[in-house]
Formats: C-alpha cells, sequence, structure tokens
C-alpha cells in the first residue's frame, strides 16, 4: 500500500474508533409508547403538570398512531388546565374533539372546554365574555349530551352564570339610573325581567322601573310646562 494512503487509512479508522464511541453519533434511544404514557401519567398524578406535558408530547410525536396517543391528547389538555394556562387548554381540548367527535371522552372534553371559561368569570360590574363563553359550552354538553356524568355539574355552572349576567345587567341599570339616563335604566331593567325572570335579581329590577317611569313622566311634564304659551290677563 502506498504509504501516503496507509496513513490516511489510519487516520481514518483513529476518527472512527473515537467518534463511534461519542454518544452524539449513538442511535437515539425512544422510549416506547406505554412507558411515555405511564411516565405521563405518573407526573400527573405528582401533580408535577410540566412533566406530564413532556411526556404526552413525546408520546403524539413519536407514536401518534399509537393507542395511547389519544390518551395523551385531551391529558395534555388536562395538564394545561391544572397549570391554569387556559388558552393552551383550550386548543388541546377544541382538537381532540375535532379529531375524534366520536370518542367517549368528548362530554368530559367540553365540559373541561367551558370550565376553562368558568374558572375566570369576572365579577358582576365588569366584562362578561367569559360568563357568555362558559354558558355555551355547558349549554352545548347539556344539549348534545343530556346524558353525560358532567352535565349536572354543567347545569349548577349554568345558573351561576346565569345570575351573574343577570347581576351585571342589574349594575349597568343602575348605572343609568344614578346619572340619570332614565329611558335607558329602564329599557335596562325590562330586559333584565325578560332574560332572567326566575333569578331573584328581577325582584329589584321591578323596584326600579317604576321609578324610572316616574322620572320619565316628571320630565315629560316639565317639558310641557316650559312650553305652554304665557296667559294673557
Amino acid at each position: 500500500m502506498n504509504p501516503r494512503k496507509a496513513v490516511c487509512f489510519a487516520i481514518v479508522l483513529w476518527v472512527s474508533g473515537h467518534l463511534g464511541g461519542c454518544a452524539w453519533f449513538q442511535p437515539k434511544e425512544e422510549k416506547t409508547a406505554r412507558v411515555l404514557a405511564e411516565e405521563g401519567m405518573e407526573a400527573f398524578r405528582d401533580k408535577d403538570y410540566t412533566k406530564a406535558i413532556e411526556s404526552f408530547e413525546k408520546l403524539k410525536d413519536w407514536y401518534p398512531f399509537s393507542r395511547y396517543a389519544i390518551l395523551a391528547e385531551y391529558k395534555v389538555a388536562d395538564a394545561h388546565y391544572h397549570r391554569k394556562e387556559y388558552e393552551e387548554a383550550i386548543f388541546a381540548y377544541e382538537e381532540f374533539e375535532n379529531l375524534h367527535p366520536k370518542n367517549e371522552a368528548v362530554p368530559y372534553v367540553v365540559y373541561q372546554i367551558g370550565r376553562c371559561y368558568f374558572d375566570r368569570l369576572q365579577a358582576v360590574d365588569r366584562d362578561q365574555t367569559m360568563t357568555r363563553e362558559a354558558l355555551q359550552a355547558f349549554e352545548r354538553l347539556i344539549r348534545t349530551y343530556p346524558a353525560s356524568p358532567d352535565a349536572k355539574k354543567a347545569g349548577e355552572h349554568m345558573n351561576v352564570c346565569n345570575r351573574n349576567l343577570a347581576e351585571h345587567e342589574f349594575c349597568i341599570g343602575m348605572f343609568y339610573y344614578k346619572t340619570k339616563h332614565y329611558k335607558a335604566a329602564l329599557e335596562r331593567f325590562k330586559a333584565l325581567l325578560k332574560s332572567y325572570p326566575d333569578l331573584g335579581v328581577h325582584r329589584k329590577a321591578l323596584d326600579y322601573i317604576p321609578l324610572c317611569q316616574a322620572k320619565i313622566n316628571d320630565a315629560i311634564r316639565g317639558k310641557k310646562n316650559l312650553g305652554a304659551s304665557p296667559q294673557l290677563p
């Protein structure tokens, strides 16, 4: 062998031997789908939701067709929910429902979507977007899956949502009343009676409806008196 070729060959062998022992060039040791599922569930039980998400996400990426992948999909959502990462949880729950509309876990998933909004309800004098979104999810659950174990809880949450919305309407009515916008206040109180007639809040609205009407009538009479022609002696 040519001396130069022999030296090159020796260098190749030396480099190959050293790099071959390097972990960087070792084949990746992937855990099985079952192991990842078990690790994820163990972390979830221990309330280590960050680790649970990591295990479940690996499971989804590495074994998308595994029978454990469906478990991982909605447990990722649950882990985000427990971390109070509500938007991430909603996204994951909705993705699960879209991918598996016939799965037996869908009623639970719809309930959890509602809870992601319900857990962020604002005071009655604040914006009620979360209340309306929660109400919509719970109504869908009861309408579509009335026999679901979560339907009863959803109904109880709906009562809270409806009362919040009724109190919100009353707060707006009172704002108009105190700022002497009596017509606007009257419309709010009437709308409250129509939309929420049996939640107790309607009793307060009933007290203010005649007061608003009286103020409006007083204003009408005042305008008439101002517009009346002065009588000649």
